[in-house]
């Protein structure tokens, strides 16, 4: 099984737009972390696209390793 690239230590905070679809980069490649930009192509990863209901904050992870993609729940500091 490929692992994905760890894309960063920390989460990146954005603000998101309610019913937009996002496309949260899930193999680390993209040149536009957290979001995919296309370079998992060839990979056998993919984007995990998703929306949120009401405009929010939100921490998305880049270390590729959450439980809860696109978000972060603080794996990376383990």
């Amino acid at each position: 099984m490929n692992l994905p690239k760890r894309a960063g230590d920390t989460p990146t905070k954005v603000t998101l737009e309610a019913e937009k679809k996002y496309a949260w980069c899930s193999c680390g490649l993209s040149e536009n972390q957290p979001f995919c930009d296309g370079k998992h192509k060839g990979t056998g990863f993919s984007p995990h696209v998703f929306t949120v209901e009401t405009e929010s904050t939100k921490n998305l992870c880049n270390c590729k390793a959450t439980s809860n993609h696109p978000f972060c729940d603080g794996t990376h500091s383990q």
